[in-house]
């Protein structure tokens, strides 16, 4: 067969395998998902805010530049954008197999042939000659059965699932840097607590100790009061452990080595956050985590596909054109020419089930990739629901404690002015500002908590706000000054 001729053949054959080639597995088509119509415990004032950058909400600058810093620099971001890159290499890898592989190769040797075997080379050639040879060559295996098909739409399913994760990341980043500011402000409020507490005990305990030295109180009455400005100074140590180890991690979270956080707003001075709306099905189409794992039940689903396939024939195609010669000035003349083609059919005939045992593994995997997406979404209903009720009882807290310890302020102050009044004795004085002193802490635990948990229920409805903030990733943070650290660069962008 001349090459033209066989061209013109292949090509009708390549029409033929686009039009008459099947795909064999089951197509992917999302799975009806029953979703509640409304929350568990639906709040009534809500705002459209799933979409923006919630986290402004608190009107705190350096929070904002805190977030802006993370996103731009932080390791499990990039990490994340690397595995992308990744996936992408894997799945245009898979996708070249559907394409001819063309190659060219050439090859300049010289040789001493054995006397006897000369009438085996051109007339003229001596036992030492030169040989030159110029080729291209070209393999493609025919997709008839759709295998190559399916194992790509498995690795573009395994692309988009890793993009779904990295934007996963971004999301919990976002939460972790907000959570982590707001207990850090609210460890600096405690602490702030503690020591206007152990001020005012180092007080008492001085004149305690000099009506003592005078013989006005008893040694009981002194090491009381001792005891209770021991107890509250103890507890500073304790809380600035707690606010060093929280800045590490947070700094960790910016992408810098342990050190100081630059403060912004006081915990009391931060704005609170509306509620965002939504319905439960907006989950499906809003949380990363949800898309990623129906990403990976896609790729499962093909896999299926590209196991069956196995069953039938294999087809491929090769192909070489070029020259030889012994002379390199005539290696381009027309009796140097040298062409082959080949075609090559394999059927598997009995393989003691390893192809029924590949296709039993598939459905498998199918099978547990969609229970793993259908659990996702109920989990996520119940986060969101958590979330909301938390909120909600959070704020109620937050008003019974602090009523409790604008009560306990009145009674600390009653309890001392009927003490030096001589109606009562110092064990009143001392039981009321301890409940003050914990009162006021607990106050303070449950406002941060509050806070935190918009910031939790944002992260658990998702939204559109992380596109935003993806977005961020791509931009250089300029980080505050006062003790924050400089910025790292960006991390690239993944198109």
């Amino acid at each position: 067969m001349q090459p033209d001729r066989f061209f013109r053949t292949l090509s009708g054959v390549i029409a033929a395998v686009s039009l008459g080639g099947c795909l064999l597995g089951p197509n992917y088509s999302r799975q009806p998902v029953e979703t509640p119509a409304t929350y568990r415990f639906a709040a009534t004032d809500v705002a459209d805010t799933a979409n923006t950058e919630w986290w402004k909400q608190f009107q705190d600058p350096v929070l904002d530049e805190l977030i802006a810093t993370a996103l731009a620099n932080n390791k499990d971001v990039k990490i994340a954008a690397a595995r992308v890159e990744q996936f992408m290499g894997q799945f245009v890898t898979t996708r070249s197999a559907l394409f001819p592989q063309i190659g060219a190769g050439a090859t300049a040797a010289r040789q001493r042939s054995p006397l006897g075997a000369l009438q085996q080379l051109p007339g003229g050639v001596g036992p030492v000659y030169n040989s030159f040879e110029l080729s291209v060559s070209a393999a493609w295996e025919l997709d008839l059965f759709g295998r190559t098909r399916r194992l790509t739409e498995a690795a573009r399913a395994n692309l988009l699932s890793s993009e779904e994760g990295r934007r996963a990341t971004i999301l919990s980043l976002v939460a972790s840097v907000a959570s982590s500011y707001l207990n850090l402000r609210s460890l600096d409020k405690q602490l702030e607590i503690a020591k206007a507490t152990t001020e005012s005990r180092a007080e008492s305990v001085h004149v305690f100790t000099l009506r003592f030295e005078g013989g006005e109180v008893s040694q009981m009455e002194l090491a009381q009061s001792q005891s209770e400005y021991e107890a509250s100074l103890a507890t500073i140590p304790q809380l600035e452990t707690q606010i060093a180890q929280q800045e590490d991690a947070l700094s960790v979270l910016l992408g810098s080595n342990p050190g100081p956080i630059v403060r912004g707003l006081q915990l009391g001075a931060l704005a609170t956050p509306v509620i965002p709306a939504g319905l439960p099905s907006d989950l499906l189409e809003r949380r990363p985590d949800l898309l990623q794992a129906e990403q990976d039940l896609v790729a499962a689903n093909a896999l299926i596909g590209a196991a069956r396939a196995l069953y039938f024939p294999q087809i491929s195609l090769t192909g070489l054109l070029g020259t030889a010669s012994t002379q390199f000035s005539s290696l381009f003349t027309g009796p140097a020419r040298l062409w082959s083609f080949a075609g090559q059919v394999t059927q598997p005939i009995f393989t003691a089930g390893n192809i029924s045992g590949q296709v039993q593994t598939a459905e498998a995997q199918q099978r547990a990739a969609l229970l793993t997406y259908q659990k996702a979404i109920q989990v996520a209903f119940q986060e969101v629901d958590d979330a909301l009720i938390q909120s909600q009882k959070l704020h109620e807290q937050l008003e019974v404690q602090g009523r409790q310890v604008t009560a306990l302020s009145t009674y600390a102050r009653l309890a001392r002015a009927r003490y030096e009044g001589g109606y009562t004795s110092y064990i009143e004085v001392l039981d009321a500002e301890r409940s003050l002193f914990n009162a006021q802490l607990s106050e303070t635990q449950t406002h941060a908590a509050a806070l935190a948990s918009f910031v939790t229920l944002y992260k658990a409805m998702g939204g559109g706000w992380v596109v935003t903030a993806d977005q961020m990733t791509t931009q250089t943070a300029t980080t505050p000054t006062d003790g924050a650290k400089p910025a790292a660069p960006a991390a690239p962008t993944v198109q």
